[in-house]
């Protein structure tokens, strides 16, 4: 059992709105004192989810565990799933399309962008059934 457990619903092709659960995991960090850095990576980490699941997911849910030593971020979404995760983990590979692009999104930076903000990732897809994604970052990290 987690010390808290925080659980979103991210809906599907709202930019607006995308952001707003790694915002929220971001201030409730902060107001538990957790160490900034992981805190910073935590929020990027999350973000680069949340974005995939609006454009890519159709929308889906993050549920985020803190615990002292960690944070745990779990994305589902139910849209087409990744046919080739090899792939969609190369840097610039992007399967958004155009008007997403236009808004700024789209450069095919999500995934290796999770990765490098990560202590741990784990990629779950199955095509025609949706994705999950799960995130740890432990909160005494070497990364940066």
């Amino acid at each position: 059992m987690s010390m808290l457990q925080l659980k979103y619903d991210i809906p599907g092709d709202d930019f607006t709105r995308a952001g707003e659960a790694s915002g929220d995991v971001k201030q409730k960090l902060k107001k538990l004192g957790y160490n900034p850095a992981a805190i910073r990576r935590v929020a990027i980490a999350m973000y680069e989810g949340e974005i995939n699941v609006v454009i890519h997911g159709g929308g889906g849910e993050a549920v985020v565990d803190v615990d002292p030593d960690k944070v745990s971020i779990l994305l589902i979404d139910h849209g087409p799933g990744i046919a080739d995760v090899e792939k969609a983990m190369q840097e610039g590979w992007s399967t958004a399309p155009d008007n997403v692009r236009s808004l700024g999104f789209g450069a095919g930076m999500g995934l290796p962008n999770m990765k490098k903000y990560s202590d741990e990732m784990e990629i779950d897809s199955v095509v025609g059934k949706g994705t999950k994604l799960k995130l740890v970052v432990y909160a005494q990290s070497s990364k940066a």
